[in-house]
């Protein structure tokens, strides 16, 4: 299964680099309107999970408690900030750049004056077609591919690629701050599974909190990155296992071994295919990963968290799949969106919600 072959590893994959997210040549004018892409579903589609599966386990006992809907704000993520968005568009800070990138949920006008969108470090362009490949223009000086970030105590590169993305997601934080939180506070060495890791920012912030890590990926190319930033970071003495396999068929193998971990992040595409022609479907296979995710958590678990990008769908959707495959487990499952606030050009000041994704988690109490 391509793990977040959204991202690098896709089948038209450069060296160059969701939520939802073309075309932006700018002149004097707020930047034109562009017809919104399924952004982070392009890289993810790469490859797919094997169809080899088994039945799904027939769940009985109570439902879960819920907590719907749960909105996880983030006003910015170490060193980025969203500072404005409109028209199709978003003006991100990454580091010491400043970027834009197409982002289809931007239905407003920008709050920003245009001369503020002009002076930016790069501006992605390209196919405006879900799998399309693009590149970044550089209007003041050409850039590297890569340059330092840092967020959550782990520093990491960031990339322009050729599919839009930096290397991070960093409405993620929010997941990722509470699984720190876990881990710390824990008491006792707790193991995590990150599924579909991508650069393996989490898997980091996992590891560096004391967690003895398994981290997941297809792509040859995003397990290269994710040790890149390891040693970026000199955590290379971390306890953090790097997978480059198929998702599914590594957690039919680790339930067949019986393998168990406290803590499970999911990050799935919505299509992918496989070398061999796999094809994953979201909403034909994710019952069967959730239900494999349940087998392998630890009597002692204290989170599974699924992640969705650009599916037609509510998050009740997620949500009460969820409920369904914890059924007798106990605990809660909150669902709902991870937002990112604009933060303005200083970082601070609120400004408009912008949606990125659904998520369910569930937990023990």
């Amino acid at each position: 299964m391509r793990q977040k072959e959204r991202r690098p590893g896709h089948k038209a994959q450069s060296a160059g680099s969701p939520g939802n997210r073309r075309n932006d040549e700018r002149s004097s004018h707020p930047p034109k309107a562009v017809k919104p892409v399924a952004a982070r579903e392009t890289v993810r589609e790469a490859t797919a999970p094997a169809a080899s599966e088994r039945p799904l386990k027939e769940r009985t006992g109570d439902r879960p408690h819920e907590r719907v809907p749960v909105i996880l704000e983030s006003l910015g993520a170490g060193d980025f900030h969203l500072i404005d968005s409109g028209t199709g568009l978003k003006l991100e800070q990454y580091g010491p750049y400043r970027i834009v990138r197409p982002e289809g949920q931007a239905l407003w006008q920008p709050s920003l004056a245009s001369h503020v969108w002009e002076k930016v470090d790069a501006i992605f362009t390209g196919d405006t077609d879900e799998e399309g490949t693009g590149r970044w223009r550089f209007p003041k000086e050409a850039l590297g591919e890569t340059w330092p970030l840092h967020l959550l105590g782990v520093d990491f590169y960031g990339r322009f690629t050729s599919f839009r993305h930096v290397g991070v997601f960093p409405e993620q934080i929010v997941h990722w701050s509470w699984m720190k939180e876990q881990v710390e506070a824990a008491g006792r060495p707790l193991k995590v599974l990150n599924l579909f890791g991508y650069t393996g920012v989490a898997s980091l912030v996992a590891a560096a909190a004391g967690a003895e890590v398994t981290h997941v990926d297809a792509s040859k190319k995003a397990i290269g990155w994710a040790r890149e930033n390891q040693a970026l970071g000199r955590l290379e003495k971390l306890p953090i296992r790097w997978i480059c396999e198929d998702a599914m068929k590594f957690i039919l193998r680790e339930e067949r071994r019986g393998s168990t971990y406290d803590i499970i992040l999911t990050d799935p595409p919505k299509f992918g295919r496989g070398p061999n022609g796999e094809v994953w479907h979201l909403f034909e296979h994710l019952p069967l990963m959730l239900d494999v995710c349940r087998e392998i958590l630890s009597p002692q678990a204290l989170g599974l968290v699924l992640t969705a990008y650009s599916i037609r769908a509510s998050f009740y959707s997620i949500h009460e799949l969820m409920r369904e495959t914890m059924r007798g487990a106990g605990g809660v499952v909150e669902s709902g969106e991870l937002v990112i606030r604009e933060a303005g050009l200083d970082g601070k000041t609120r400004g408009r919600a912008l949606s990125t994704s659904l998520f369910s988690r569930w937990v023990p109490k």
